[in-house]
């Protein structure tokens, strides 16, 4: 502590005394003691610049330790060693091991690990894998099936929504970001009247009662889409990065919402009935189109508040081809995991 108090003080001495010179001075003299001095040449003052990079206390210490041997020799050690940013190593030492530690490499280190952050910080896209998991139903002009007791009225509670999404988030402005990507989901329509079976013939699709004498459990129709989805976010925590429920990132104290169309392509459709038969319980597959439409589009909510969403998902074009089918639009809601 004290040798570099020595140099700092020296360094300032220098330095204040040659800026308060006269122009013409060239050099500098130091009194050290009663009978030494330290005498700095200087031609051009812009080296004084230069001084402020070197480190003098390596510099007396080299020159301490040559007197102190008696070795009158000229100091020739290159001036560059005596650079402030060579390579400084400090040496600890116990009984089992020898620990050296690089100050340079150190610095080196936490600017990286500063910059990567900085880096991070500044990515304008991250991605995510979101599971969507709720209930789907449909209206028809406006009203739910069941209030006219159609065959095709689903319960609500057994229709679910399942939907796995890849989804990008890209900053679009500070508070503004767009979540775009892809997925799969699966809508399933669970009939209140677990007799309803849907054929089909060239008119249309046909929704009957099974009278089969059985103990019916369940009917219902699955239909899958692959899908994209491009929905802006308006973000007031300003979070690049979007927090998921099982990532547990609850800190991103933010309410997020947005709006945003999808469009998605028919890849199956099936009918499922499972029932008792003589005691023996019955399942039966029937995969078909069933005049459903090949292609679906609509608009998606966000909510969001941290690692928790909820969406809400609306078919603006019918769920069956027109003129084939009842005019069903399809809704779906829920949670993103």
């Amino acid at each position: 502590m004290n040798k570099q108090l020595r140099a700092a003080v020296l360094i300032t001495t220098f330095i204040g005394y040659f800026s308060s010179a006269n122009a013409q001075q060239d050099s500098v003299v130091i009194r050290v003691g009663k009978e030494s001095k330290v005498i700095f040449s200087i031609k051009d003052k812009k080296d004084l610049e230069t001084l402020k990079h070197y480190n003098f206390q390596a510099l007396m210490d080299d020159m301490v330790q040559k007197l102190e041997k008696g070795d009158s020799t000229k100091l020739t050690k290159s001036s560059v060693e005596y650079l402030k940013d060579t390579i400084p190593t400090t040496t600890v030492s116990n009984s089992n091991s020898e620990w050296i530690r690089d100050q340079d490499n150190d610095e080196d280190n936490y600017n990286f690990s500063r910059n990567h952050r900085r880096e991070r910080k500044n990515r304008k896209t991250y991605g995510s894998f979101n599971i969507d998991v709720g209930m789907n139903n449909y209206l028809q002009d406006g009203k739910f099936p069941d209030a006219s007791n159609q065959l095709y009225s689903v319960k609500p509670w057994g229709s679910w929504y399942v939907g796995l999404n890849s989804i990008w988030r890209t900053r679009m402005a500070k508070k503004l970001f767009l979540e775009w990507g892809g997925g799969v989901s699966w809508y399933n329509f669970k009939f209140n009247n677990t007799k309803t079976v849907i054929s089909k013939d060239d008119n249309g699709v046909i929704f009957s009662e099974d009278q089969r004498d059985v103990d019916f459990q369940k009917s219902k129709l699955t239909a899958a889409y692959v899908n994209i989805s491009a929905v802006p976010m308006l973000d007031f925590g300003d979070n690049s990065k979007k927090s998921t429920f099982f990532d547990g990132n609850n800190h991103f104290n933010s309410f997020r919402i947005g709006v945003g169309p999808y469009a998605g392509y028919l890849i199956d459709s099936y009918t499922k009935q499972m029932y008792y038969d003589n005691g023996d319980k019955r399942r039966e597959h029937h995969h078909d189109n069933l005049y459903l439409n090949n292609i679906r589009y609509g608009l998606r909510l966000q909510i969001g508040f941290r690692d928790t969403d909820i969406f809400f998902n609306y078919d603006m074009n019918e769920l069956f081809t027109e003129n084939k089918g009842p005019k069903l639009q399809a809704f779906s809601f829920g949670i993103t995991l």
